[in-house]
Order: structure tokens, then sequence, then C-alpha cells
């Protein structure tokens, strides 16, 4: 009996090991970011296109409790709901770019994307 693998498009991720290689990159640069935000990501296919280097933005605040600090990743790990929705957004674009992603804790928070082919569940 043939065992088919589980394919990361049709299937929300629930932790890292559900993550395509560019979605542990840009989680890892989410999580390094800390504050701040991404530009122009583009999104060919539900696949994120890291090359070129998406533009980040860090956000500073002077006099805050805490610093913005960097995030280690370690291992595998049980992903946030909110990482979980992005990445199942992104999922389903076939071509678009994200504008702007806003992220708050290493975790996105929310975006403004540009979609050429959206599937949007029929009513």
């Amino acid at each position: 009996m043939a065992v088919t693998p589980v394919t990361h498009q049709n299937v929300t991720p629930e932790s890292t090991r559900d993550l395509r290689p560019s979605e542990r990159r840009f989680l890892a640069a989410m999580q390094q970011l800390g504050h701040g935000r991404f530009e122009s990501v583009q999104i060919r296919k539900g696949e994120l296109m890291l090359d070129p280097r998406p533009v980040a933005v860090r956000s500073v605040k002077f006099g805050a409790a805490t610093r913005n600090r960097p995030a280690e990743l370690s291992g595998d790990f049980d992903l946030k709901q909110e990482v979980a929705q992005l990445f199942d957004f992104i999922r389903g674009v076939d071509a678009g770019a994200i504008r702007m992603l806003e992220v708050r804790g290493g975790l996105p928070f929310a975006m403004e994307v540009s979609t050429d082919g959206i599937q949007y569940p029929s009513v």
C-alpha cells in the first residue's frame, strides 16, 4: 500500500513541522524583527517569494519598559493562531503581494495585501 505524502498546499499549518522552507524563513524573520513591518512581499502560487528579500522596517520606541530584542527560534513548536492564519491565507493566494505586514511581538498583527487571484469560497 502506497503512502501519499501530505501536501502543504491544502493543510492549515499547526506546527513548524507543517511549514514550507519559505514559511520557516519568514517566521524566523518575523520573530527576529520583533516589532515593525515587512513591505512588498511577493506571493506566487501560495508561496512567499523571499528573493529579493522583503523590506523590513523595525519600530523602535524610546522609554519603553521592554526593548525590542529579536527572539530565537529553537526546534519544532506549535504555531500561534496568528501565524497559522497568516500562512493559511498566503497559501490561498495564486498571485499577489503583501504590501505591508505589521508585526508585534514577533507575530503577524495586520496586513494590506493586493491579489490577482485569491480563491474565495463559493457562497
